[in-house]
């Protein structure tokens, strides 16, 4: 019962990190913690950069939140030690 709970929160981790990566907008680059958004003037229509503070999750955050999960599954294969009675 626990193996399988456990096989579960893996793959929900598994889940979650990938749904969030993907929500929060997907880059394949580096984590970022800060954007650079290109506005325009509208008085004189000159577009001007504008950096914006926000949290984009990269690939790292992509691989290590799906290795975690994947290693708590993975635990759960290895043979549990059983105490014998030595009688």
């Amino acid at each position: 019962m626990i193996r399988r709970s456990l096989r579960f929160t893996g793959l929900a981790i598994v889940a979650l990190v990938v749904a969030f990566w993907v929500i929060s907008g997907a880059d394949r680059g580096w984590t970022k913690t800060s954007v650079t958004i290109q506005k325009t003037d509208e008085v004189t229509g000159l577009e001007y950069p504008v950096i914006e503070n926000r949290f984009v999750p990269g690939v790292e955050f992509l691989a290590l939140g799906t290795l975690a999960g994947l290693a708590l599954s993975a635990l759960t294969f290895l043979p549990i030690p059983t105490k014998t009675k030595n009688t």
